[in-house]
């Protein structure tokens, strides 16, 4: 998985910047980037929207995405990422939504996951089923969130 030093140094290679809008990760993302010296010539910030009325009010998710695809779904990811861009001026954007358990929520097990970056050429997410408790869910959705951003920043994703 990507160190937080290697996506800050790729923005800066890239004039790039990034935020973040976090649910299951409660601003790990965010705390994982600007951990790195420096981040600050590329993280624009974070929102930590814990609640669908959060998602909804911060970020801009529109509450009818949020009932018909729930509330950890790729369509909720992408709305997280491109909200916080809107918000921020960022270049791209991270969202992160799923479960961490121990119960299931929204219709979803634990571990069920997505991440999702936009950026001004469109949004990609993946899903992900993590297994273990809470903290390993939380510390694989931030690592998986990492690797999304620096696969957009090496092309793999066109969203630049």
């Amino acid at each position: 998985m990507p160190l937080p030093d290697e996506v800050v140094a790729r923005l800066r290679e890239l004039g790039v910047t990034v935020a973040t809008a976090e649910s299951i990760t409660g601003g790990a993302v965010c705390s994982a980037l600007v951990s790195v010296p420096g981040a600050s010539a590329v993280v624009r910030g974070g929102i930590v929207a814990y609640t669908a009325d959060m998602k909804a009010r911060l970020l801009g998710v529109d509450p009818e995405v949020i009932r018909e695809a729930g509330l950890v779904s790729d369509d909720v990811a992408e709305a997280m990422a491109r909200g916080v861009r809107d918000a921020t001026g960022a270049t791209l954007g991270v969202g992160t939504t799923g479960v961490a358990g121990p119960e299931p929520h929204d219709g979803c097990s634990p571990g069920c996951v997505w991440v999702a970056v936009s950026g001004p050429a469109g949004e990609a997410s993946t899903r992900l089923d993590l297994a273990g408790d809470r903290a390993a869910v939380r510390a694989g959705t931030v690592d998986a969130a990492l690797a999304l951003v620096l696969s957009s920043l090496a092309g793999d994703v066109t969203l630049l």
